[in-house]
């Protein structure tokens, strides 16, 4: 079995974190990520404190393991997203989009271990600084709101910048990309697509079909004008979006044409006008499995591809 640091940091049994994705990672998905011995994330999206609070109580009520609230920092709840965190004691709170810096305090006091995601070492460092517990890297390749650097790039560098643990994310599906993350000096991964076709998962089986339908070239960034960029799989929405964007669309009209779009993709399986986000990685996904299986899967397939590493060497 593979342990690192951030198990004893945070109690759980396997070095690996379910994302937070938006409209996708409810108490269903992050209680069976968490069963499995992982760490299962709740997404507090654009969601007000009162679904949170309920998503947080459900969990609590499918395990007993710790879990975590994903808190989106450009929510306009937030603030309150935030006092609903502390409040109910939540065992680790991820963050992302933005700098969570004002709200650490109170969730320290709280015991809340606080992991932000980032794409640059600058924000590493800033948000060490601040207190972060853990960084999560997240490589361009993943699905969602991307960053500019891969993850290959990314993860060495944010861990020579910082002394806490660091996660990798962006671009992994398999045994072979968690050993390739703990190669670059990560403690652990985290990991979305992947979990798209859980068992648990509640999203529409018209994503999870297309999930398991990607090809290699699959996917696509858009926003990368409004800085604003997503990869998703290639629709008619998002090759429209696209065809907008190039033509020169202003910020608004862009914004116009995607409000919505995720949820109809995860809650109405809208293959026309959804959002279908999903990383690189798409392609490498074939089947629904548990979310036990998955977590098996992975680490199970790393430490494999970690005892035979040394075949190469003379």
């Amino acid at each position: 079995m593979i342990r690192t640091p951030i198990c004893e940091l945070l109690g759980i049994e396997k070095p690996l974190f379910q994302g937070g994705m938006a409209w996708i990672a409810d108490a269903s998905l992050a209680a069976a990520v968490s069963e499995a011995g992982g760490l299962g994330i709740i997404s507090a999206m654009n969601a007000g404190p009162d679904w949170v609070r309920e998503q947080i109580r459900d969990v609590r009520t499918r395990t007993q393991r710790p879990f975590g609230v994903n808190v989106m920092l450009q929510s306009p709840f937030a603030a309150e997203v935030a006092d609903v965190v502390a409040q109910e004691r939540v065992p680790v709170v991820v963050t992302g989009a933005g700098n969570p810096s004002k709200y650490m305090r109170a969730w320290k006091d709280a015991g809340v271990r606080v992991i932000p995601v980032v794409s640059s070492v600058a924000l590493a460092r800033l948000l060490e600084r601040a207190g972060a517990d853990a960084i999560v890297a997240e490589g361009g390749e993943s699905g969602g709101h991307v960053g500019d650097l891969s993850t290959m790039v990314l993860v060495p560098q944010v861990v020579d910048a910082v002394k806490v643990p660091v996660l990798a994310a962006g671009g992994i599906a398999d045994g072979r990309q968690v050993a390739a993350a703990f190669m670059l000096g990560a403690q652990g991964v985290q990991v979305g697509t992947r979990f798209l076709v859980a068992t648990e998962c509640t999203v529409s089986q018209e994503y999870k079909d297309r999930v398991i339908k990607a090809k290699d070239l699959s996917t696509i960034v858009t926003g990368r004008s409004i800085n604003g960029a997503v990869r998703c799989l290639k629709t008619p929405f998002s090759q429209e979006f696209a065809r907008r964007e190039r033509e020169g669309a202003t910020a608004e009209e862009l914004a116009s044409l995607g409000a919505g779009s995720l949820r109809k993709a995860a809650k109405d399986g809208n293959y026309q006008e959804g959002s279908f986000m999903a990383g690189e990685v798409a392609a490498m996904v074939h089947q629904e499995q548990t979310a036990a299986q998955i977590v098996d899967d992975l680490m199970d397939g790393a430490e494999r591809c970690l005892k035979g590493a040394t075949a190469w060497v003379c």
